[in-house]
């Protein structure tokens, strides 16, 4: 279904029971509803499931300009005033972690709950810099400058899996080595349905953020972070530390060997699902 946030239609998919209790799950940047398709059988005969495609994202409208993290909050408190019908549990990856959490801040009556996929909790001061070295920048890089191309190739989804399986892994290997099928696959439908400028702010370091990390995340929250020696981890040390000060309540898991790409990954997909069905068994009852 499409709703309407201040003229950027937003592609939402609705799965599950309508009457039940809603998560809403925000993917990361460069991804799409898709990569979620897995989540949805262990979680649809329980909840109604609310997965967004960001602006800019998969199939929802394109808003150059608005590829901020304002915007992307503003697309989330609409779909929770629109269709949750009430507060929602928020599963949120990267981006999207970094959205929940905000989202938790500013609008505590629209969430339940949060898991958060090693999300972007960094404040705008922070983020210039900070993760120089990271190989998700030069990832980020090569997406927005071969993404446009790929799109204007007319390359196949199927085509472009290929491709995606075969690509390297920060931490050695291919990303086929590591990486359910799925999740390679849904890489490339991403992709080809992506406005390559919403990196822009990233790379060009504009980016403004909503999270603050100075403040607490007033709802129970736990954390899957990155393992810290990973390549392209994105919660860092400062994270945990302020996480601990402002928010102790919230659990935070670091993943030994875990990259960035958590619910991805053949060796720690199955942590985050049982991580978020402990969530929800705690947060419903």
């Amino acid at each position: 279904m499409f709703i309407d946030n201040d003229g950027v239609a937003l592609h939402v998919a609705d799965d599950g029971q309508h009457d039940a209790p809603v998560v809403l799950v925000l993917h990361g940047i460069t991804s799409c509803t898709t990569t979620w398709d897995w989540l949805v059988p262990h979680l649809v005969d329980t909840h109604r499931i609310l997965r967004l495609d960001f602006r800019g994202h998969g199939q929802s409208g394109r808003a150059p300009g608005t590829y901020h993290f304002p915007s992307y909050l503003s697309d989330a408190i609409a779909v929770c005033e629109q269709l949750a019908g009430g507060p929602a549990f928020v599963l949120g990856h990267s981006l999207g972690g970094g959205t929940a959490a905000a989202l938790a801040q500013q609008r505590p009556d629209l969430v339940r709950g949060l898991l958060l996929e090693d999300p972007a909790l960094a404040s705008r001061d922070q983020l210039q810099g900070e993760h120089d070295g990271n190989t998700l920048l030069g990832a980020f890089q090569l997406i927005r400058q071969g993404v446009p191309r790929l799109q204007q190739s007319g390359m196949s989804v199927e085509q472009l899996t290929g491709i995606v399986a075969a690509g390297p892994r920060p931490a050695g290997g291919t990303l086929g080595d590591t990486m359910y099928p799925d999740a390679i696959r849904a890489m490339a439908v991403a992709m080809l349905q992506l406005d390559a400028t919403v990196l822009d702010p990233v790379l060009d370091g504009s980016m403004i953020t909503s999270f603050n990390p100075a403040a607490t995340i007033p709802v129970p929250a736990t954390v899957l972070a990155a393992d810290a020696a990973s390549p392209d981890a994105v919660v860092r040390v400062i994270d945990i530390e302020r996480l601990a000060q402002y928010s102790p309540h919230v659990e935070v898991r670091m993943l030994a060997g875990a990259g960035h790409l958590i619910h991805d990954s053949l060796a720690h997909r199955n942590t985050l699902r049982d991580a978020l069905l402990a969530l929800l068994a705690v947060t419903n009852g």
